[in-house]
């Protein structure tokens, strides 16, 4: 290609490079998702200066509060955290142990949990915390519901900037985020003279989180 050529094309490219105008615009859009399932952790807790004594003692009520918690039915759980931590003196060095174990529990049965997790701190676990969320497939519907949203009101919001400047405009790059969740609820650890007597279910009230959509892109405004 000659020199020329070369020469024109660059100039060419310039102008249509310069032919734009670039716009970045962002819009969001939030639904309300029922919080239809239910999470919460159990633990189990032991201090002391024998180490593997503790870790007995701490595995067998942890398998004690399993063999409760399979015997229900639409309540599915998992390991949670598991650590060992040394406590030292004042001279440095490890006087004792601390082993804490936890045990996750989800399920969209309300009622179920509530009542498991009274009868789980009659023996010798605790309640860690409670949260209410949407289940997976409550969450993923509403985000589309939600995504929805945010696009068309970023295509409005596009609309309203290319009828200002009177220019025909076309959408160049999108990008869509997700977020919002409803914080867990934190409940005290029963003590060990709660946990010897019968303990009332836990009380629960599901509520909504509020789902957010935002979409980020840029607009493109030919001058």
């Amino acid at each position: 290609m000659r020199p020329t050529t070369l020469a024109v094309l660059g100039l060419l490219l310039a102008g249509a490079a310069q032919a734009a105008t670039t716009i970045d615009l962002t819009a969001e859009a939030s639904r309300p998702a029922a919080n239809d399932m239910v999470r919460a952790t159990v633990f189990a807790e032991a201090s002391g200066s024998n180490a593997g004594e503790l870790a007995r003692r701490v595995n067998q009520d942890i398998a004690e509060g399993l063999k409760v918690i399979k015997a229900k039915p639409g309540i599915s759980v998992k390991s949670g955290r598991q650590s060992t931590f040394p406590v030292y003196g004042q001279n440095q060095k490890i006087e004792s142990w601390r082993i804490h174990s936890e045990l996750i529990l989800e399920s969209r049965d309300a009622a179920a949990v509530s009542e498991l997790l009274g009868q789980l701190q009659q023996m010798r676990l605790a309640v860690g915390g409670v949260s209410q969320l949407p289940s997976p497939e409550t969450r993923r519907k509403v985000e589309d519901e939600a995504t929805r949203d945010a696009i068309a009101a970023f295509r409005q919001r596009a609309a309203v900037v290319a009828e200002v400047l009177g220019k025909p405009y076309k959408i160049r790059h999108l990008s869509i985020q997700q977020s919002g969740q409803m914080p867990p609820m934190p409940i005290m650890r029963a003590s060990r003279a709660m946990a010897a007597e019968a303990a009332p279910p836990v009380p629960l009230e599901a509520g909504e989180s509020l789902v957010t959509t935002t979409v980020s892109g840029q607009v493109e405004v030919a001058d």
